[in-house]
């Protein structure tokens, strides 16, 4: 297939990395920030083995970077996250939530500090850019913000180490889990993070040149070859056996962090008037009626992920929905990640999942479903 032949009209864009995965093999794209992002390169449960036993490329363009400088940026990051960042060093990277007035959450991005006052938003599917522009009118801080020519790829899996000691040399080998470090690469400009959207090892190279895609996209691929590296895309089995969200899927802006179990990036008694922050204290002194919650669902393998949300139901009445389910090859299980009422979130309670092909038992259960505590990832 020519990558010509793909088409959503010139409103969304394409990737650095777009003409390479077309023709290293990728057959369909999904859209992500206004973009294309690749979403198919045969089979899944391939892909998933892939991630899991050697390494994939992932072009992960999409995580587009909000970029914010000045000399109040660090103030004015703040102001967006509940997430102390008081001791966030230059160089290191953070996981935060982004929230609204309500407390509701618009984004769950890494946040990556390259200077004093330089600090980049990579994130998750919405429209950051925007609410940043709009909070900075009225905030009386000197800061810049817009959305620098920067495109990450993702280097993930057991193998992606040694793809990246044969890149970089053995000094790339002593960066730590969630930090980062500006490297040159036969003249392409990056930035490289520990960091990724899958609970295995990893590294996200962000490219300072869009021209070089195409040459950064083959300098790994050439590079990767005697490692098992191949192409592929962010894997939904991996990341719901992590039990990391999607954006849209398993949070959005009616969601909040105490829901989702993510009260440790939530800081109410920082000095900082954060949005959200008596929303979120309120929140916290009430109580949620609603949590998420990992379950087993007894049903056939699942054939790919669910495209709708599935209704659950106790006693006959509607008690949430199931947010993302997948089958695991590798725990021979439905996985899921639901949002269901406060008082059947308990681990073992069985409730009532809707398939399409009709209603069927499931089990809560603890996430992650797989290395909990992300041992993986931060080895």
């Amino acid at each position: 297939m020519h990558a010509d032949e793909f088409g959503f009209g010139t409103q969304i864009r394409k990737s650095p990395y777009f003409d390479a995965t077309v023709r290293w093999g990728a057959k369909g794209f999904s859209v992500y920030n206004h973009m294309y992002i690749p979403r198919d390169f045969g089979d899944p449960e391939q892909n998933f083995w892939n991630l899991v036993n050697d390494a994939i490329l992932c072009d992960v363009a999409v995580e587009r970077q909000v970029e914010i400088t000045g000399p109040d940026a660090a103030k004015f990051v703040q102001l967006l996250t509940p997430r102390n960042l008081s001791k966030m060093a230059v160089g290191q990277c953070k996981y935060v939530l982004i929230t609204n007035a309500q407390g509701g959450i618009l984004n769950d991005p890494i946040l990556l500090r390259l200077a004093e006052n330089h600090f980049w938003i990579s994130l998750a599917d919405s429209d950051i850019l925007l609410w940043a522009q709009g909070v900075a009118v009225h905030s009386g801080l000197d800061v810049q913000i817009g959305e620098p020519d920067v495109s990450p790829l993702q280097l993930q899996g057991p193998q992606s180490g040694e793809v990246i000691r044969a890149l970089f040399g053995d000094s790339i080998m002593d960066l730590k889990y969630y930090w980062l470090r500006e490297m040159d690469l036969d003249g392409i400009p990056l930035i490289v993070s520990r960091t990724g959207w899958s609970s295995e090892l990893g590294y996200e190279l962000y490219l300072r040149d869009g021209s070089k895609g195409d040459a950064l996209w083959e300098r790994i691929m050439a590079a990767g070859l005697e490692f098992g590296l191949k192409p592929g895309h962010t894997s939904s089995i991996r990341r719901i056996e992590g039990g990391m969200l999607s954006y849209h899927a398993d949070a959005d802006i009616n969601t909040n962090p105490y829901e989702l179990g993510l009260d440790r990036l939530v800081d109410l008694e920082i000095e900082a008037d954060f949005i959200g922050k008596a929303a979120l204290k309120r929140i916290r002194d009430e109580g949620v009626k609603r949590m998420q919650v990992g379950l087993i669902i007894e049903a056939d393998p699942m054939r790919g992920p669910n495209t709708t949300f599935w209704p659950i139901n106790k006693a006959g009445a509607e008690i949430g929905k199931v947010t993302s389910a997948v089958y695991s090859p590798r725990l021979e299980r439905n996985i899921a990640l639901a949002m269901i009422d406060i008082e059947h979130a308990h681990v073992g309670t069985q409730i009532e999942v809707i398939l399409p092909s009709g209603p069927t038992v499931a089990t809560v259960v603890e996430r992650p479903f797989f290395d909990p505590k992300k041992a993986l990832a931060a080895a």
